[in-house]
């Protein structure tokens, strides 16, 4: 389930029991969880304040600039975010590390041993033991990313945040965030807000992005139901990129931050939207500086991002960069090709998608800037073919089937040289850091 392997035996033998007793697909809804916590003895009333993080595109980033400023105050964050690229420990970060594999298999062992009879998902086992790593290791804060949606993910659970957040929105994960529900938008957008804003929650501010109409009354509306306080950029916040600085302005007054280390004026937004949430709570003062700090400071793998030297980058044979993003639905497409346009000139696309996705999300956005299209396999996955990929494309550029990344790299290396970009699932990418040798750490 969710190709999650592990060299360690102790944590692969707790990841069989789980694909074992999982349903194994995405199960939205709080009963299972509630369950499992209740039985834990609740762990998630015991945490650290909660940073609370939704979305379509972006939360992962807004998480790292949250844990990155947080770290730079000189405090300790627990991090929950998903899927993992490389090692299934990427999920649960404990105290500022990646959690290591005996207290791993520990806490997945705790779980699974009270969780029969309640039909519990992979994604719900998880959380369930982050929670209980959290609550039982001294940290500053916590941040936690929504898995699916919001308003039924497990995460959900946290009922007082310190801070509730929403990132960008966009179509993605269709099957469940837009299935037929009494009582809930029928237009596609506004029903994917309506989702997200479901983590909001009484008392506590939720913080939001800009948003079409619609989709601003849907957040609304589920603020309202909640009693949440909504913090909305371009009324209660705002900024901009100008002058090579990220401008901030809240009631509070104005900061004057670096521009984002990590690629791709997206993250300028990202980084805003963390620096809001932090401004918004009172649960944890974090001066200006660690928010400067930030800035330079967070990161994020396979979000645009440039692979170091390594064996796979070796198999390429050029000094042109290689770039990786795990993006996989229209709005990230688009993100990736305003990225592309800055750079100049074209590039090699390697893309492998899985088959529930949309290949012309990416392929659209991205078809004037490339010299040429490569599709693979997604391991351990349905996805999509050469074929599938072709019939996006009008510009008379012919796909190519390679069996892996390895073997497409060395087909690029009799090509003209140019920037290669790999994309179109977080899964690929995981086999890519793990091809170079640049596991998440």
């Amino acid at each position: 389930m969710d190709h999650a392997i592990s060299s360690h035996p102790g944590v692969q033998t707790q990841l069989d029991r789980l694909a074992a007793l999982s349903p194994g697909r995405d199960v939205l809804g709080l009963e299972r969880i509630t369950a499992l916590l209740d039985r834990l003895g609740n762990p998630h009333l015991r945490l650290p304040p909660v940073f609370h993080v939704a979305g379509t595109n972006g939360k992962g980033s807004t998480c790292a600039f949250l844990r990155a400023a947080i770290e730079a105050s000189g405090r300790v964050a627990h991090v929950y975010t998903s899927p993992h690229l490389v090692r299934f420990n990427e999920r649960i970060r404990l105290a500022g590390r990646l959690i290591e594999d005996e207290a791993l298999a520990d806490y997945l062992a705790r779980v699974l041993d009270i969780a029969e009879g309640i039909n519990a998902s992979f994604f719900e086992v998880t959380t369930a033991a982050a929670f209980l790593a959290f609550a039982e290791t001294p940290a500053d804060a916590c941040v936690i990313e929504v898995g699916l949606g919001g308003r039924l993910d497990a995460t959900n659970v946290l009922p007082a945040p310190a801070v509730c957040g929403i990132a960008a929105l966009g179509i993605d994960h269709e099957a469940f965030l837009l299935a037929p529900e009494e009582g809930t938008p029928e237009i596609p957008l506004e029903r994917i807000a309506f989702e997200k804003a479901g983590i909001a929650k009484q008392g506590v501010p939720l913080v939001i992005q800009k948003y079409a109409i619609g989709m601003m009354g849907a957040i609304a509306g589920q603020a309202m139901r909640a009693g949440a306080y909504v913090k909305a950029r371009g009324e209660d916040w705002d900024a901009a990129l100008y002058q090579g600085r990220l401008h901030y302005r809240d009631v509070d007054g104005k900061l004057g931050l670096p521009v984002p280390r990590l690629p791709g004026a997206h993250q300028a937004d990202n980084a805003a939207l963390a620096v809001a949430m932090i401004r918004h709570q009172s649960a944890l003062s974090i001066p200006d500086s660690a928010l400067n700090a930030a800035m330079g400071w967070a990161e994020w793998p396979a979000r645009m991002q440039r692979l170091n030297d390594g064996p796979l980058v070796a198999l390429l044979g050029t000094d042109a960069p290689v770039w990786l993003d795990g993006g996989h639905n229209p709005d990230a497409g688009a993100a990736l090709a305003r990225h592309v346009a800055a750079m100049g000139g074209k590039v090699h696309l390697i893309i492998g998608m899985l088959s529930n996705k949309q290949p012309g999300a990416l392929l659209g956005p991205l078809e004037p800037h490339l010299a040429s299209v490569t599709a693979l396999p997604v391991p351990g996955h349905e996805w999509h073919d050469a074929d599938a990929f072709q019939r996006c494309l009008s510009s008379g550029i012919e796909v190519v089937a390679a069996e892996d990344v390895r073997a497409a790299m060395a087909l690029l290396a009799e090509r003209e040289a140019a920037p290669v970009l790999i994309a179109g699932s977080l899964y690929l990418a995981g086999e890519v850091l793990r091809a170079n040798g640049q596991e998440p750490d």
